[in-house]
């Protein structure tokens, strides 16, 4: 399985139009895309505009395929603008929840 972790820096006072976006492309990629496995949107306690997105498909094809849907390309004009920085960690998941998987 191919894993992102985003650390997402977001600009002063941008977390509700952030999430507003971003609630509707989690929940669309798991609902509608059988490659993404998870879609987790975490928000640091000690800075509120810092996030960190987890997402697992089942291959990077899926990862691929997943950034030609409806659901993100709508997204990127609405977050794009509100991001400082944005950092990428790519992994293999060894191990998922089973209730994930």
């Amino acid at each position: 399985m191919y894993c992102l972790i985003l650390k997402t820096q977001l600009k002063p006072n941008s977390f509700e139009a952030f999430m507003a976006a971003m609630r509707i492309n989690a929940a669309a990629s798991v609902r509608d895309e059988p490659g993404c496995l998870a879609f987790d949107v975490l928000r640091d306690r000690s800075d509120p505009d810092l996030l960190y997105l987890y997402e697992v498909y089942t291959d990077e094809a899926a990862f691929e395929a997943h950034m030609l849907t409806a659901h993100f390309l709508a997204s990127r004009p609405v977050v794009n603008p509100l991001i400082v920085s944005q950092e990428v960690i790519e992994a293999d998941v060894l191990a998922l929840n089973p209730a994930r998987s």
